[in-house]
């Protein structure tokens, strides 16, 4: 009789190539690999160069996309499927857009004057790189961006057939001009999102490559195993406290998500979580490194151009709303360890103890709060990121298996920019869109149409807003769907008296949560890959999780106090606000929950939900009525738990197993057994990916 070998499950990088996009598909070796090693290194030097010799802007970003177009061509499949190595079409891309971007560099001062009168040779310059941006865009995010990005072109070509007393209409464009507006400038191609991508965010892949070479990946793992590991809440707390933490190495979702589930998936099983709730602590654990200081997403550096503010002011924005998002998650987790009866798992991790592990390697964390610190004594984002990699290089040395070597440093610094590439393809296409937006007004159009719409109120506007850009987000990634629903949403929401600090949060928000909104959860599908749970439940299950995220941006949008949110105004409006919001999320938490001690029926959940919209509102009067209808769903709960003599305090009878949970047999092996530590485990020696 012969029997069938179950598949192997999917290794993290293949789910990682398979479900984020902005990840390279192409594995190089031998003397190709080098070079582009070597060649990766050299942008990266030149970057930190630039950084403390910081010359004139526009050359600057015509040779950083001149450095990172052939990259792509050679390290990017033109389809999913297919050889590995780069054909004969990539290497003719690649020197096309190596010739076609140094055409500009060459004749650049002719170049800029000639920005009104192109040449034939300009114009064929233009659209050559323009068309080699899509198709570097289309291979890195698929291609529904460069769709887009066609669909504007259109706009800015056809609109002046339009009848011009439409709203839409406009008095029409000559390719000449497009394309001049595209690459003739700094509104286009080489316009502020590419900025953004060859100074900030650039920095911080290198940043964040350092960091993982020298050990810090499996340190944040290993030390939110050791940071809760005495009670049945704690596996969820550790997804989400490593999610946090290595959200500072990988700044990607699903990145985050699969380096964190492929360790504590087991801990999860094994603790009692069904498949779907699983995987919704995972995903909901991924998405937060995007939200969450001091790195935040790769828009955050975006907000601090457009608002012509210090990245420090954006992370201060950002801290009460993550604050809030990890209140929710953790909240969820208590209710959840109740709900499905959840237990306490023995975990391995090098140092028995917390303490000593953070003895060993807790100089991990000192990059991390350096960057903060010199943002806060007025260094330069720039400057700080590149003193907090210098730190890590050299506490790298403090670790024997991780020291940066010349060799290792070498590689790491090439990881830092190979990070890059995707991002600055994408922020290269939206910066196309800001091109046509810019040229034909577009902007202010879409804004009248949104309030024409809405009446000019203000609650419908913001649902609209939010809306929209979640249907962008589904489409282009979350860098670029922000750009764009930053120059034709956001004035929508500033003509009606929002401020630009709340427009772009709300939009920001909303543009990451796209990540974990149905139908296309690029973090929950991967989560759900792991866990081998239903794809669309653990979508469900992750939004439960991330519902705080959703709801909060409405109170700072709508409300007086909730400035207060983005710690704007005094401090006693500041904390009001805060608290108030905390108290919004745990009765949201109540709502989706549905079991903070004990089941709790329909009325409790509706009373629950009625505080939570009091409660954001963030004025004292409402606010006072929300805590007294959440005081009253607290009694009722209370009362109707004990009038249950069935009611169990674990949430389920005692012995018995939660409904869709694994069952666990008497002397079955531990989690110490299932799921070593990355320190233990040689198949996760690499660190995150």
């Amino acid at each position: 009789m012969t029997g069938t070998t179950a598949a192997p499950p999917p290794s993290a990088e293949a789910l990682i190539a398979e479900y984020d996009a902005e990840r390279p598909a192409r594995h190089l070796s031998g003397a190709l690999s080098r070079a582009v090693t070597l060649i990766a290194l050299g942008l990266s030097l030149y970057v930190l160069w630039w950084t403390f010799f910081p010359g004139s802007v526009l050359p600057y970003r015509m040779l950083f996309l001149a450095v990172v177009l052939p990259l792509v061509f050679v390290c990017y499949k033109p389809r999913r499927k297919g050889g590995n190595g780069p054909g004969a079409v990539d290497w003719a891309l690649a020197a096309l857009s190596l010739a076609a971007c140094v055409y500009p560099l060459a004749v650049f001062d002719a170049f800029i004057r000639r920005t009104f009168d192109p040449t034939v040779l300009d114009t064929v310059a233009g659209a050559v790189i323009c068309l080699l941006v899509l198709e570097a865009c289309r291979r890195t995010v698929g291609w529904i961006l460069p769709a887009v990005c066609l669909l504007f072109l259109a706009y800015a070509y056809y609109g002046g057939y339009l009848p011009f007393d439409w709203l839409l209409g406009h008095r029409g464009y000559d390719l000449d001009r497009i394309l001049a507006s595209f690459v003739m400038g700094t509104d286009g191609v080489y316009g502020v999102p590419l900025d953004v991508a060859a100074t900030y965010i650039i920095l911080f892949t290198i940043y964040g490559a350092v960091l993982d070479h020298s050990g810090a990946g499996r340190f944040f793992v290993d030390v939110s195993l050791a940071a809760f590991r005495r009670s049945r809440a704690a596996p969820g707390r550790t997804v989400t406290l490593a999610g946090f933490l290595l959200g500072t190495v990988s700044g990607s979702g699903v990145a985050t998500t699969v380096s964190v589930g492929s360790v504590a998936w087991p801990i999860l099983r094994r603790a009692g979580y069904p498949r779907e709730q699983g995987g919704g602590v995972l995903a909901a654990a991924g998405i937060g490194a995007i939200l969450s200081p001091p790195t935040l997403g790769a828009a955050a550096f975006i907000i601090a151009e457009y608002m012509e503010v210090g990245y420090l002011t954006v992370l201060i924005y950002a801290l009460i709303p993550t604050l809030l998002y990890y209140l929710g998650i953790f909240l969820a987790i208590e209710i959840d360890a109740r709900r499905y009866g959840t237990r306490a798992v023995a975990v391995a991790v090098d140092a028995p103890r917390l303490w000593p592990l953070l003895r060993r390697f807790g100089y991990h964390f000192s990059s991390l709060f350096v960057i903060v610190v010199l943002m806060a004594l007025g260094q330069s984002p720039f400057r700080a990121v590149v003193y907090a990699t210098l730190l890590a290089f050299a506490l790298s040395f403090l670790d024997r298996e991780h020291r940066l070597t010349p060799l290792r440093a070498a590689r790491a610094l090439a990881a830092g920019a190979m990070g890059v590439l995707p991002v600055a393809v994408t922020c290269a296409a939206a910066g196309m869109i800001v091109a046509v937006v810019t040229l034909t007004g577009l902007g202010l159009k879409a804004s009248s149409l949104i309030v024409g719409v809405s009446g000019g109120v203000l609650a419908v506007t913001a649902l609209m807003c939010a809306l929209a850009v979640l249907l962008l987000g589904l489409a282009v990634p979350v860098t670029a769907s922000f750009v764009i629903a930053a120059v034709i949403i956001a004035p929508a929401l500033k003509n009606l008296g929002v401020s630009d600090a709340e427009t772009y949060m709300f939009i920001f928000y909303y543009a990451v949560l796209s990540e974990v909104s149905p139908p296309t959860a690029l973090s929950a599908f991967a989560a759900s890959a792991i866990t081998g749970g239903d794809a669309y439940r653990t979508m469900l299950a992750t939004w439960k999780y991330t519902l705080p995220a959703f709801l909060v941006p409405f109170a700072f949008v709508l409300t007086p106090g909730g400035a207060g949110l983005l710690a704007q105004g005094t401090a006693g409006g500041i904390l009001f606000a805060a608290g108030a919001s905390a108290l919004a999320v745990a009765a949201l938490a109540a709502v989706t929950g549905g079991w903070p001690a004990g089941r709790s029926g329909v009325p409790v959940r509706a009373l629950c939900g009625v505080a939570a919209v009091l409660l954001l509102f963030l004025s004292p009067g409402p606010v006072l009525a929300g805590a007294g209808v959440l005081a009253l769903a607290v009694v009722l709960h209370l009362v109707l738990r004990r009038l249950s003599p069935r009611a169990s305090p674990g949430g389920s009878p005692p012995g018995s197993v939660p409904e869709g949970s694994p069952s666990v047999p008497e002397g079955s092996p531990s989690v110490r057994e299932a799921a070593p530590s990355p320190r233990e485990d040689p198949a996760a020696q690499e660190g995150p990916p």
